[in-house]
């Protein structure tokens, strides 16, 4: 199983961008495809985006479509959560988490569920 740590979060305006990274240290980090949740204060965690183990697919909440793009860099372990134009209901506790996946299941979306979890980065978009 892997172990993720998500970086990458901050205070800014709104209109700006940010860029979390979500990134693990054992090269089965590539079999997995890889997701991430927000949560506000008083609200339910929510799926923002996912991309597929090979980079391949990805998959996004209406909410963010068109704003926030998904990358993901096999050598560095990396995945990259780019968010553009931000609002302040973009405000919130970003969770990168994974899922295992078969070598040849390219499918992006992720379950409920999924097995493997980071500590989370805050994000506060200011107006």
């Amino acid at each position: 199983q892997v172990h993720l740590v998500e970086s990458g979060g901050g205070l800014v305006q709104a209109g700006d961008s940010l860029r979390l990274s979500c990134q693990a240290s054992e090269r089965s980090f590539r079999s997995y495809a890889v997701g991430w949740f927000r949560q506000s204060p008083g609200k339910e965690r929510e799926f923002v985006a996912s991309i597929s183990n090979s980079g391949g697919s990805t998959n996004f909440a209406d909410s963010v479509k068109g704003r926030f793009t998904l990358s993901r860099d096999h050598d560095k372990k990396t995945v990259y959560l780019q968010m553009n134009s931000l609002k302040p209901e973009d405000t919130a506790l970003y969770y990168c988490a994974a899922t295992l996946r078969d070598p040849f299941d390219t499918r992006a979306t992720m379950p409920s569920h999924p097995e493997v979890w980071g500590q989370g980065t805050q994000v506060t978009v200011s107006s």
